[in-house]
């Protein structure tokens, strides 16, 4: 079963200070690939050179030490040659693939230092790919700069543009291939007979109001004809851009007693995952035992870290709620 939690081009968000000299800037990006990737577009000048500017600049020099203390210092030059800067500094932490602290100054050609802008990374998994934000704090070392946030949202949507692309190269020339297997079993008890149990998992309506990935997430597409041989496909948009794909064939179906399906989960155009799930339901007193059990393997770096076996739970919950409010009719 799909996590509530799991879900193209993926949309910046900004948090910012109205005023024109801001002193902080928060900017993220979802991003549809493994943490590890994103993270490794921050670790080389080979990386650096290809994203870390906005549009109409380049970077022709990069030098970066990737451990804590190491130089990061980049040179960035407009394309026309008629302005240029030097962005000077270190890697403060480093843990791989979770976060990342940077001390930045910008230094005019002639070696006067503008302003700093103390740079955080954190990348979590979300969705099935990577948010990635980036905060960043500002001190005015040179009254002659000026405005020198002006842009900085705009700058920095451009930037992540490019950072997108630059992960799209990386997995591209390094296609990850692995697979990571789980296995877990949740079991629920329903104040509800198992007919009607059932029904909330095999009736195509009922199924609608509970099978969803809630709060954030649009859904695009769903069909569903539950007998053996039928399939299931539910796709959706998640408020970060993310486009999740949920397909199930169904192997096993047992009025009132058991389902047993198999599912894809594609994130975007990417695999992430291939599971087996049997929804056993025995009757309990007046109600129904439901133990759901799922074997899954993860794909080519995909990190699910619990978050199937979380978000199948809030789904079996999902499923008591709408017993309840069936039952108070």
């Amino acid at each position: 079963m799909a996590t509530a939690t799991e879900t193209s081009k993926a949309t910046t968000k900004t948090q910012a200070s109205a005023a024109a000299d801001r002193e902080s800037l928060t900017v993220s990006r979802a991003f549809n690939a493994p943490r590890d990737l994103v993270f490794q577009a921050w670790s080389a000048a080979e990386h650096l050179k290809h994203w870390f500017c906005p549009q109409g600049f380049t970077i022709p020099e990069c030098e970066v030490e990737f451990r804590p203390g190491g130089k990061f210092d980049l040179w960035m030059r407009s394309l026309d040659g008629n302005y240029s800067h030097w962005i000077r500094g270190h890697y403060v932490e480093i843990i791989p693939h979770s976060r990342l602290v940077l001390d930045m100054t910008v230094v005019t050609e002639a070696g006067v230092a503008l302003f700093n802008a103390n740079t955080s990374v954190t990348f979590e998994t979300v969705c099935g790919g990577t948010e990635m934000s980036v905060t960043q704090r500002y001190t005015a070392l040179d009254p002659s700069a000026g405005n020198f946030t002006r842009g900085a949202e705009e700058g920095w949507a451009q930037t992540l543009d490019r950072l997108e692309k630059e992960v799209a190269r990386i997995a591209a020339a390094t296609p990850a291939r692995s697979v990571a297997h789980g296995v877990f079993t949740i079991e629920r008890t329903y104040d509800a007979s198992p007919e009607l149990v059932f029904r909330a998992l095999s009736d195509p309506v009922a199924k609608a109001q509970w099978f969803n990935g809630g709060p954030g997430y649009t859904e695009v597409k769903r069909t569903m004809d539950v007998r053996p041989g039928g399939r299931e496909h539910l796709q959706g948009r998640w408020e970060n851009g993310l486009v999740s794909t949920f397909d199930a064939v169904y192997f096993d179906v047992i009025p009132n007693e058991r389902l047993v399906y198999s599912y894809e989960m594609h994130m975007g155009e990417r695999k992430i995952s291939v599971s087996l799930a049997t929804f056993e339901l025995k009757r309990a007193g007046q109600g129904t035992r439901l133990v759901m059990t799922e074997q899954g393997a993860f794909l080519d770096g995909y990190d699910d870290a619990g978050s199937r076996e979380h978000g199948s739970g809030l789904l079996l919950d999902a499923i008591g709620e709408w017993l309840k409010a069936m039952t108070k009719r």
